[in-house]
């Protein structure tokens, strides 16, 4: 055996007589049962036994990126996002990358790559690309520039097309390892346990994570593809200890596992969940009301149970969507247009129709307005509706009729190009203050450049003024004390927002030089006009809200966001509004769809297993068949009516 490995969790001995075996490996633990704990003595073993070779390790959460750079500072160790490591490894084959483009935009097949008006692609068509093909924040397949979900699909052709690239990758890295696997795409899986085996070198590829915690549709969800006894196969070693959860959300969360994993409490006395050598029971409440008043269940808990919903740190409300928490949080408007927007729809519905029926006109030099009544003319009954709004759309124009009619005016290629999704609003949410920023953020630049002046306020607010006086676009100008004074009455008067809007903060902020306006907003007010005239005229004490929000300020989280943290309290809020991809109802009762039924499963598991003392849930109107299983699940007395 080699040096060091006694010390080791008996799980990670496993994995390295895997290791020795030649062996890819699968670690599959539950939650709470320290994967990353595993991962870093993987990495650090891994380097003691082979001194020279290079590790590459690929994680999701910003959390285990920091944990792993912090634990493992050495040269030989390269963390970064499935992403990166893609386009370091493929990044300098230009000539290959140009080829693999203009074949996946020819093949029908593969509709994430295409080059409108251009098929088939000639071979020569990136001829002439200066800055060869690049990887970006945004897709612009005719330009060479791939975005995220494209690069995936080009690797996974590269690595398939071209064995001797799997070779330079496993020259270069002896061990491969690859954090929260549930979620990695099935084309990146494809490409390290299929197309690697095309090349004769030899490497170890070691997944870790949790089948039951893969709650993005994107994923894998599992490896049964590849798992087996065979030495060609994965092995897997399962790690069924649980160092986080008290024991009756243990037993909750058992009820729940589908893939033969049943947790205990960790061995460790000083496991989180211990207390003087025995396990912590914790809480468990299934809390229902006719009324669905959310209000009710705060005082309740906060009454019976002294929960704290003012701790965001110590206390969590995890709700299935940001929808569902804007109201609540404060930032209905500003969801609403980044979310709602019909009048985007109807717009979108103009192009699907132009697209579909090959619509040959060309509508460069004309409005929106003109577009509509061009196809509209001389038409109608069904081919008629074809091009006009649905009911929701006209319901929602018929309410912002000025909007429209300035939608209308807007020339209709430039008005096309517009993209608004609610991650240019919310993306990079923290789940508290002291998380990490990921990188790469969706937001856009009117939202980041009012996180710019928001940061200065809070800054200053929270008195940490050399913080502040970093941040500020003001403190080239500090040179005496006169200009001291001057900046600390300019960002006073900024604190005090009142019922200013959006707009006249950031020309107050530019004006006393707290946050200038910069490039990137004067063009999104060029570029993206529409939007910025309907965000401008909110409150800026709404995007306040929405910073407090984003900021893990809040005791609010949707419930796909809080996957890898853990708090005292957790409310799981159950919400039925009519989803399509999850059913509690029938969660409690197992029946429905397979698929949605499995679904459902595995966002309420995750969910319940992020408490560290005390789980609630509150479910609106239960029928008594959904009662009756609470009381299986959580115990007859803590099945409550909150009236």
């Amino acid at each position: 055996m080699a040096e060091g490995r006694l010390n080791l969790e008996p799980e990670v001995v496993e994995i390295f007589q895997s290791i020795d075996d030649g062996r890819n490996f699968l670690l599959s633990g539950g939650a709470g049962s320290g994967k990353t704990y595993s991962l870093v003595n993987v990495i650090r073993q891994a380097i003691a036994e082979n001194p020279t070779a290079k590790v590459a390790c690929m994680t999701y959460t910003n959390a285990a990126v920091k944990e792993i750079e912090e634990r493992v500072n050495h040269k030989n160790l390269n963390v970064s996002t499935i992403h990166d490591f893609l386009w370091d490894s493929i990044k300098h084959f230009q000539k290959e990358l140009k080829q693999a483009l203009i074949s996946l935009a020819n093949n029908e097949e593969v509709t994430r790559i295409s080059i409108e008006e251009v098929n088939p692609v000639p071979d020569n068509y990136y001829a002439v690309l200066p800055d060869g093909v690049q990887y970006k924040e945004f897709v612009r397949i005719r330009e060479g520039i791939i975005s995220h979900d494209e690069l995936l699909i080009v690797a996974n052709y590269l690595f398939e097309k071209y064995p001797k690239l799997s070779s330079i990758v496993k020259d270069k890295y002896k061990f491969i390892f690859i954090d929260e696997y549930q979620d990695t795409s099935k084309v990146v899986v494809e490409t390290f346990l299929t197309h690697f085996k095309k090349s004769e070198r030899k490497n170890i590829i070691g997944f870790f994570g949790d089948a039951m915690q893969s709650i993005y549709e994107d994923g894998i969800g599992n490896l049964d593809d590849y798992k087996g006894a065979d030495i060609e196969k994965v092995n897997e070693i399962q790690k069924k200890q649980n160092r986080r959860n008290p024991k009756l959300v243990i037993d909750l969360a058992n009820k729940l596992r589908t893939d033969g994993i049943t947790q205990e409490p960790s061995a460790d006395p000083k496991a989180p969940n211990m207390a003087n050598g025995t396990i912590k029971q914790g809480t468990v409440l299934f809390l229902h009301s006719t009324d669905g008043d959310v209000n009710k269940v705060e005082e309740f808990l906060a009454a019976n149970y002294a929960w704290d919903f003012n701790n965001s740190k110590e206390t969590k409300e995890l709700n299935l969507t940001h929808n569902l928490i804007a109201g609540k949080a404060g930032f209905r408007t500003l969801m609403d247009i980044y979310d709602k927007d019909h009048i985007l729809s109807f717009r979108d519905r103009i192009k699907k129709y132009i697209k579909d029926n090959n619509v040959a006109t060309d509508f460069s030099e004309n409005t929106f307005g003109e577009v509509i009544e061009a196809l509209q003319q001389g038409k109608s009954g069904r081919e008629l509706n074809a091009v006009r709004p649905t009911n929701t759309m006209q319901v929602f124009i018929d309410g912002n009729a000025e909007l429209y009619n300035y939608a209308k005016s807007i020339k209709y290629t430039e008005f096309s190009k517009i993209y608004v999704d609610k991650d240019q609003l919310l993306d990079d949410k923290k789940q508290d203050e002291n998380d990490e920023n990921k990188k790469g953020s969706k937001r856009d630049n009117l939202v980041k450049h009012l996180f710019k002046i928001q940061n200065n306020i809070s800054l200053y607010q929270n008195k940490k003024y050399n913080e502040f006086l970093r941040a500020t676009d003001y403190y080239f100008k500090i040179t005496s004390i006169a200009s001291k004074k001057a900046l600390k009455e300019n960002i006073e008067s900024l604190v005090n927002v009142g019922d200013n809007t959006i707009e006249q903060v950031i020309n107050d902020a530019n004006e006393k030089r707290i946050c200038l306006i910069d490039d990137k907003l004067i063009a999104f007010k060029e570029n993206k006009e529409y939007l910025y005239n309907r965000v401008k005229d909110v409150k800026f004490s709404e995007f306040q809200k929405l910073y407090e929000y984003l900021e893990g300020q809040t005791p609010f989280s949707t419930q796909h966001k809080t996957k890898g943290t853990e708090f005292d309290n957790v409310l799981v809020i159950l919400d039925n509004g009519g989803w399509n991809n999850y059913n509690f109802g029938n969660l409690f009762l197992e029946t429905g769809s397979a698929t949605v039924l499995d679904r459902t499963q595995k966002i309420f598991y995750v969910c319940c297993t992020r408490a560290k003392e005390n789980l609630a849930v509150f479910f609106h109107n239960p029928d008594a068949d959904v009662i009756a299983k609470a009381k299986i699940w959580f115990g007859e007395e803590n099945v409550i009516d909150i009236g």
